[in-house]
């Protein structure tokens, strides 16, 4: 499973560079709260675009989505500053910058809370190009968005590697023929996911240390 040093190293946001599932998951839960809903276990393998398309997949009633959505981004807004990058994660981005690596950002996250909280980590700065959840209109499985920012770094996808936790990531690396590396989180992964990634890690950190041999 060698390969040669990618030109472009992309990554998720969420749960890849910042530790915000716990927050995301009370978010969420306390969006649909009032309504008698819960997220799916399953939800984190899912996720690949932001709240107005995925909130209205949880509710019995699409007449609520307005009001869930509302709730969802008080409690982020109130909460946001439990959410950090994970530990180590921005030393290894500049060393990756300084190895030559262009870095990108795909995330289903949506553009205004995505800019506002990648500015607040301080980790804005270190990304040639990010793509949003509401940036085009589709959302991953679908490769679009990292077939955009390919587009915009003047890479192909041989010069690409993705990093992502999801299982939406792996199948949106593979839908544009980039490998990508599994960032598995503890959680239970379908054997044909596994197959598809290029490696899989149990950690962000672990993620990072296995790139850094290919950036030197």
């Amino acid at each position: 499973m060698s390969r040669a040093a990618p030109r472009a190293l992309v990554f998720d946001l969420d749960g890849t560079l910042i530790d915000s599932l716990t927050l995301v998951l009370s978010a969420i839960t306390h969006a649909l709260e009032p309504y008698g809903a819960r997220p799916p276990a399953e939800i984190f393998a899912k996720l690949g675009g932001p709240p107005e398309r995925f909130l209205p997949t949880l509710l019995p009633d699409i007449r609520h989505v307005p009001a869930a959505l509302a709730r969802m981004e008080a409690f982020h807004r109130e909460h946001w500053r439990h959410i950090q990058p994970f530990a180590g994660i921005r030393p290894l981005l500049v060393e990756f910058r300084a190895a030559g690596a262009q870095l990108a950002v795909w995330t289903g996250r949506d553009r205004d809370s995505g800019s506002w909280l990648l500015r607040e980590l301080q980790l804005e700065e270190l990304f040639a190009t990010i793509v949003y959840g509401d940036d085009l209109p589709t959302h991953k499985p679908s490769p679009d968005g990292l077939r955009e920012i390919m587009r915009r770094l003047g890479v192909g996808p041989a010069e690409t590697l993705f990093v992502g936790d999801a299982d939406v990531d792996v199948l949106g690396g593979v839908g544009c023929g980039v490998d990508t590396l599994l960032i598995r989180q503890g959680r239970a992964i379908d054997a044909a996911v596994i197959a598809q990634a290029w490696r899989v890690v149990e950690t962000p950190r672990e993620a990072c240390e296995l790139l850094l041999p290919l950036m030197r």
